[in-house]
């Protein structure tokens, strides 16, 4: 009999409770229990096998000289084990588990399962968008790995090899996607030619010691037969290979792409965006049920927004009194207040930078502010550090405002926060505290860091590597929130009007993103309905607005998360206050809801809800 994940986790609190009690049913560390282990050994090693960048940047410098194989047959091959494990993991007896691996094998199903649903749609064959894709990812490697001795460059050199016979694989796999009309929307593709192109020419033939990925030869620890080696390399067979990728883009590949933008256009494609919407936000929502959230969230941040801007100098200011008198209902004047305060957010100098170097600085400001609150809000703090700098420039023109690159204990390197300093125009002041919050600490980095280290806690590094969106980005948004809770009541770090509006023009970003991802992808909607319902509801720049747009076209379901991730955790925070009341501790909450790495929001759920009852008795 299959047991269902309410069967699961009956099974779990049943054995927990037995635990506490005193009376386990089974000595711990059984044949079940080792069952399971061995299952999370041998597909962490899969996936190493079939990721080893991943691989090498977790720490595993055995796969330094690899590339993927991104071949149909490894891919089959991948998901054929897959189904294999899977039928293994139904003989084992999870009655005889502990519940800690419990947990562990509902997980295993869960990641497998899904894998397995996903593999018809072949996302292998569209594997390049202008925010991913080898155009962007390979000529980041040298910001992401440690070159510590020799052997780590004379691996880094074979891999170097390897990029060609890579990006070949990846153009067979797009090919077959063009003949199966499985490509992505034409109009947010053009940059990604220009990405491509960006890593050759003939500056870089004539000089390659400037390229990119030359750049850990620059090391000491180079030999000159080593930088000679790279030199050759890199200009005789890395630039080449980007420029035939480069040209397939522009020749062939974009022209191919569909004219359409909404994913239920691609082959299955409603039966994709139900699998999109499952893996990103790890709930069974349709996409009618997702836009109407998202429609009720902006109504209710909307009223929030305005009791802001009546906090704010601007209703001094002689323009802002001309509105509010004139004639009309309250509603109208309430709609052109709100037009009014954003059109000077977008446009007056005050909220704008004029150099790089001041918006980075400013970010590292804040960041080290935020540091000093963390012991109020966490007992548990990770022990990487992280550091904020400047996107690549030949990103970010089609990147978004922010990102977090996760960094590796094992390899030395801290996480991340990247910020994008392209048109400064569009990158306004008063949106600095809440990104930083969400990107850094106590969002990504955060929540990032403390999950690399549950595997020196005593669980399977396989949790380790776990990645869920919406519990990810569920939490990062939930971190900008914080910021209220950091310093004097009420309002924290949003004490300036203009601060606080920008963490609601924020939050109102990711409700926003309900309705128009669903309204893209299966309600009809138009890229330009899209735009202008976020211009219309927000105070973000149309730059932010047109390149969160197109993000949303190329990724579909991802945006989904942040807001319903986010909900989940409000609603889980607001039950242990009213149930604990006195006894609520809001770092023990927090620890508890991070203890145990990322996780799928009904499996979250349930094990706060244990959290909670264990805090009530």
């Amino acid at each position: 009999m299959k047991r269902t994940p309410s069967m699961m986790w009956q099974i779990l609190w049943a054995a927990m409770a037995m635990c506490v009690l005193g009376d386990t049913p089974h000595a711990l560390g059984g044949a079940a229990d080792d069952a399971l282990l061995h299952l999370l050994t041998e597909d962490l090693a899969a996936q190493r096998e079939a990721n080893p960048v991943g691989a090498s940047q977790h720490g595993l410098r055995n796969f330094d000289a690899l590339m993927p194989d991104v071949s149909p047959e490894a891919q089959a091959a991948f998901v054929t084990s897959s189904r294999d494990r899977l039928a293994r993991l139904e003989l084992v007896d999870r009655s005889q588990l502990t519940p800690e691996n419990v947990l562990n094998a509902e997980l295993l199903e869960y990641e497998l399962t899904l894998r397995i649903d996903a593999a018809p749609f072949m996302r292998w064959q569209t594997p390049v968008s202008q925010m991913s894709g080898p155009q962007l990812w390979i000529p980041q490697l040298p910001d992401q790995l440690t070159f510590a001795t020799v052997r780590h460059l004379e691996d880094y050199l074979q891999r170097l090899e390897a990029i060609p016979a890579y990006l070949v694989h990846v153009e067979m796999n797009m090919r077959a996607g063009m003949d199966t009309g499985r490509v992505p929307p034409q109009l947010v593709m053009g940059s990604t030619i220009d990405q491509a192109l960006q890593h050759t020419g003939e500056a870089f033939e004539r000089a390659p010691m400037r390229h990119p990925l030359y750049a850990p030869f620059g090391d000491h620890l180079a030999t000159p037969e080593l930088r000679e080696a790279a030199t050759e390399t890199i200009s005789e067979r890395v630039i080449p290979a980007f420029e035939r990728f480069g040209m397939f883009l522009r020749d062939e590949y974009v022209p191919a792409c569909r004219e359409t933008i909404a994913c239920i256009d691609l082959p299955d494609g409603e039966a994709l965006y139900a699998l999109r919407i499952r893996a990103m936000t790890s709930l069974a929502y349709s996409p009618e049920q997702i836009h109407r959230i998202g429609i009720s969230e902006v109504e209710r941040i909307h009223t929030e927004m305005q009791e802001t801007i009546l906090r704010s100098d601007f209703i001094d200011q002689l323009h802002a009194r001309t509105i509010m008198g004139n004639s009309g209902s309250p509603v109208l004047r309430e709609k052109q207040l709100f037009e009014a305060f954003v059109d000077y957010l977008r446009t007056d100098s005050r909220f704008y930078f004029d150099s790089p170097e001041a918006l980075l600085a400013e970010y590292r400001d804040i960041a080290k502010r935020i540091d000093a609150h963390m012991p109020a809000l966490f007992g548990t703090l990770p022990r990487l550090p992280y550091g904020v700098r400047e996107m690549p420039a030949f990103m970010a023109a089609s990147a978004p405002t922010a990102y977090y690159y996760h960094g590796s204990i094992k390899t030395g390197m801290p996480g991340y926060f990247v910020a994008n300093t392209y048109k400064l125009d569009s990158r306004p002041k008063y949106e600095m505290i809440a990104l930083t919050l969400h990107e850094a600490v106590p969002g990504h980095h955060h929540q990032g860091a403390l999950a690399q280290e549950l595997e020196a806690a005593g669980l399977p590094e396989w949790r380790t590597e776990l990645s869920y969106n919406a519990f990810g980005e569920g939490w990062a948004l939930y971190a900008e929130r914080l910021g209220l809770e950091m310093g004097d009541a009420p309002f924290g770090m949003y004490a300036d009007p203009y601060d606080d509006f920008g963490r609601l023009s924020y939050e109102m970003w990711r409700a926003m993103r309900l309705v128009v991802d669903t309204g893209m992808h299966a309600l009809g909607w138009s890229r330009k309905q899209a735009i202008e319902y976020m211009l219309a509801n927000s105070a973000l720049t149309r730059e932010n607005i047109k390149r969160e747009v197109d993000r949303y076209i190329a990724w579909p379901g991802q945006a989904l998360g942040y807001k319903l991730g986010e909900l989940e955790i409000r609603a889980l925070r607001d039950g242990a206050e009213q149930s604990l009341g006195d006894r609520f501790d809001l770092r023990s909450f927090h620890d508890a809801l991070l203890e145990q790495g990322a996780l799928p929001l009904p499996i979250m759920r349930q094990h706060m809800h244990t959290w909670i009852n264990s805090e009530r008795e």
